[in-house]
């Protein structure tokens, strides 16, 4: 018995761990086939001869915490920077997984609940259930919607145009659905129960003509030049800056030096999150005859680093977005709203600070979060846009970003070399060509140590500084979609379609059964 238990466990583990193998960069979507529909076989054939409820929640733990282990592991590499962070490398390894993992338990223990002998509802009613969970686990708390199972397709650009009319969320419920209806043609009792996996390639084959309509019509489209250029700055600064006291003045020369600046034509530079980490955003003044000289006087210069604020005697300090003239007059700021926790600010800091827990990125205090995330109006005698701007790890939140639906780019600068060479940054990239679908606007991406690019609204990337390399991407021309239908409704769309599922399991069930 307890042979058969510790093979169960093995098995989903190893279940979730090749799963993770679909997520970007290796995208071998075709896995989930197989993965899913072996999971959703194994506890559908369990519930037959196990009454018990609670024993559940296991099988779902297991399977999750195979899947968050291997496509999380790189989150590790930010402790290696700090002697005194290595101690918590493992438990970094292991911990966050497990915590993760725990939504995956949820999501086996109540299809236990709700099982039922019909396999066709118990297929809708699983979909449903890992759906839900994962709209919850972006959600809840600070939220971490990381590796939904419809990154998968991340590469399959045709059949990921659908994020312009129902979203992500959305999206990773189909998916999950998808990769699971191949167990009701193992599990099928009848022929009738066939229908539901011809209902679901109908859908298959309606997103690939959709897109291929939608990419077709986009090309189609009449570029316009605009009378500015935007310069998304790929510098591949070390991180040592954050560690050891840096020349400043090098970096920012540097950073000139790559951004080019001819004095010609009216000229955004974006320069990547936190690239000067010892001057607060008060103190640039310092450097106003350097900028002044450098840069032409339509010029404006977009770069992340960081501000603080004294309210009431007390420092606040915030990771902002800060757009300047060339003579370093302050146009507009930005303070990141969504803050990664324990990167950024340490959730309990009171009592996690006296065991010496502090944030990765800074050694004083953990950030304090910004008032809201809205458009920025930019404007002087040669340009005028409005963009929305995104601090790195915002990007990855699909359903608070479109508030303010009144802009022209997104703009997202990035620090991505807390997490070396690995899979992470390559991750984090792919939620920007989500992004760049579901608004229908251009994503304007300057990362240090990442990836650099101009993304359209299609999520095609026009221009890219790879990740390891310097240089610099030019946006001039661009092509002006509608409003999307996401943008408009929201994640409304996702409970619509909820209710859909639902009114799905009564259908098929009538078709089928009766």
């Amino acid at each position: 018995m307890l042979k058969k238990k510790f093979l169960n466990i093995l098995y989903v583990f190893f279940l979730g761990a090749i799963s993770s193998y679909s997520l970007p960069p290796y995208n071998y979507f075709i896995i989930n086939f197989f993965t899913f529909s072996l999971f959703f076989i194994f506890l559908f054939t369990e519930k037959k001869t196990n009454p018990n409820n609670k024993s559940f929640f296991k099988y779902g733990w297991f399977f999750g915490f195979g899947y968050f282990l291997c496509s999380l592991y790189w989150i590790a590499i930010s402790l290696t920077f700090d002697e005194s962070f290595k101690f918590l490398i493992p438990i970094a390894i292991v911990l966050f997984p497990a915590f993760l993992a725990i939504f995956y338990g949820l999501i086996t223990y109540l299809f236990s609940v709700f099982y039922s002998k019909n396999v066709v509802s118990t297929f809708f009613i699983f979909s449903i259930l890992y759906g839900s969970i994962e709209f919850i686990r972006g959600s809840i708390l600070s939220g971490f919607p990381w590796n939904l199972i419809a990154f998968s397709f991340s590469e399959s650009i045709y059949f990921i145009q659908i994020l312009s009319v129902i979203g992500t969320y959305s999206f990773n419920l189909i998916c999950i659905s998808l990769f699971t209806v191949p167990a009701i043609f193992i599990l099928r009792k009848t022929r009738k129960e066939i229908i539901v996996c011809f209902f679901f390639i109908i859908i298959s084959v309606g997103f690939l003509f959709f897109g291929n309509l939608k990419f077709n019509q986009f090309n189609t489209m009449t570029d316009i030049k605009n009378n500015f250029t935007i310069r998304a700055v790929s510098p591949n600064i070390s991180l040592d800056r954050f560690y050891s006291r840096q020349d400043e003045l090098k970096i920012i020369q540097e950073l000139i030096t790559l951004s080019s600046p001819e004095k010609k034509e009216p000229t955004i530079f974006l320069w990547p999150e936190g690239i000067i980490p010892d001057s607060y955003l008060r103190d640039m003044d310092i450097y106003k005859e350097l900028f002044s000289n450098s840069f032409g006087n339509d010029d404006l210069i977009i770069m992340g680093l960081n501000s603080v604020k004294t309210i009431n005697s007390e420092n606040l300090f915030f990771n902002s977005m800060a757009v300047f003239n060339n003579k370093l007059d302050l146009i507009h700021s930005y303070n990141k709203v969504n803050l990664v926790p324990f990167g950024e600010f340490t959730p309990f800091e009171t009592v996690l600070g006296l065991i010496g827990v502090k944030t990765v990125t800074n050694d004083y205090q953990s950030f304090s979060k910004g008032e809201s995330l809205k458009a920025l109006s930019i404007k002087n005698d040669k340009i005028e846009l409005k963009i929305l701007p995104l601090i790195c790890y915002e990007i990855i939140y699909s359903n608070r970003l479109f508030k303010d639906k009144n802009f022209d780019y997104i703009i997202n600068i990035s620090e991505d070399g807390w997490f070396g060479n690995s899979i992470g940054p390559k991750q984090h990239f792919a939620h920007s060509i989500f992004r760049s679908i579901e608004s229908g606007k251009y994503v304007i991406r300057s990362a240090n140590n990442g990836l650099s690019a101009i993304i359209n609204p299609i999520g095609i990337i026009e221009k890219k500084v790879e990740i390891g390399t310097t240089g610099h991407v030019d946006f001039k021309e661009s092509k002006i979609l509608k409003s999307t239908l996401y943008m408009n409704y929201g994640d409304k769309i996702f409970f619509i379609l909820i209710l859909l599922y639902i009114f799905l399991i009564f259908s098929f069930k009538k078709i089928i059964y009766e």
